[in-house]
């Protein structure tokens, strides 16, 4: 990890202006390896900031068009992309999800089908609305933007159990969610 502006004072690239906060802001951060690291802060002429902002967008760019998040012109395209994702999250909870009756007999498998589904469908297909609907965040109502952090949590809270394992209550599905971008 590497500082596009120096976290000090004296160090490559310095804005002494910047606040300790900016410094230390993702903004401000770049991946880089050991070499590359190395080679720029020793020198930073030859390494504008303009020039390891750029590759930080353009990677940025790469990223996003590696993982098909696109940004829309219009709402319905872009719920065209993130309602198929919702459904199927829907469908596989109404099937396999802990509600079901199955999942109250411990010898049924029906938890280990649940927890398969959970981290080969339901958090990578969520991951994705996510990143669709932070890329057309634009798109989005004020009161659809609190419904997409809604979201965000719950995913977070289902990422703690089932990629942690860890043992705690979680903030539910927001309702709002099955609707988004919607008319």
């Amino acid at each position: 990890m590497a500082h596009v502006f120096a976290a000090n004072d004296d160090g490559p690239r310095a804005k002494p202006q910047m606040s300790k906060a900016q410094r230390g802001a993702f903004e401000n951060l770049i991946l880089l390896c050991a070499v590359c690291h190395t080679m720029i802060d020793k020198a930073p002429n030859a390494y504008p900031d303009d020039m390891i902002l750029g590759w930080k967008r353009d990677h940025a760019k790469k990223l996003q068009g590696l993982f098909g998040v696109t940004e829309f012109p219009d709402r319905g395209a872009a719920r065209a992309v993130v309602a198929p994702l919702l459904d199927e999250n829907r469908a596989i909870f109404e099937r396999y999800g802990p509600h079901i009756e199955a999942a109250r007999d411990p010898e049924s498998g029906a938890a280990e089908i649940w927890q398969r589904k959970m981290l080969t469908r339901i958090l990578p297909n969520s991951n994705r609305i996510i990143a669709q609907l932070d890329a057309n965040r634009a798109l989005l109502t004020s009161d659809e933007s609190v419904v997409v952090e809604a979201f965000r949590q719950h995913i977070d809270d289902l990422e703690a159990v089932h990629i942690e394992g860890r043992r705690e209550d979680g903030s539910r599905f927001p309702a709002g969610m099955q609707n988004i971008l919607e008319g």
